[in-house]
């Protein structure tokens, strides 16, 4: 037994948690914030057997995808922020991380 772990952006998440509900697998939802973008992101944690770990992995490949998107840099910490002017960025956000871990015990009450 398997528990995947997948962070995806806010604006994927429903379209992953209806994808894994039509493809008979469970999963618990948790609101979290990404460290870089400091922006809401879903994380999902899904328990599934051995040989159905890549069926989990296409269907979040298939409903997360990566985007492009202008944010404005955090102001440096330090230094002199007089000359500092924040020019909008733009940076690839959304996608998955998953992580994969093996579980020694499972139990459904």
């Amino acid at each position: 037994m398997k528990l995947v772990i997948a962070v995806v952006q806010d604006q994927d998440s429903n379209r992953l948690s209806n994808a894994l509900t039509k493809g008979n697998f469970r999963a618990t939802k948790l609101a979290s914030t990404g460290g870089f973008l400091r922006a809401g992101n879903t994380t999902f944690l899904i328990g599934t057997e051995d040989q159905l770990v890549p069926k989990v992995l296409e269907l979040i490949k298939d409903n997360c995808r990566s985007r492009e998107q202008m944010v404005a840099p955090v102001s440096p910490m330090g230094g002199n922020a007089d000359s500092y002017i924040p020019y909008p960025v733009e940076v690839e956000v959304g996608g998955a991380t998953v992580f994969i871990m093996p579980i020694e015990q499972f139990h459904h009450f």
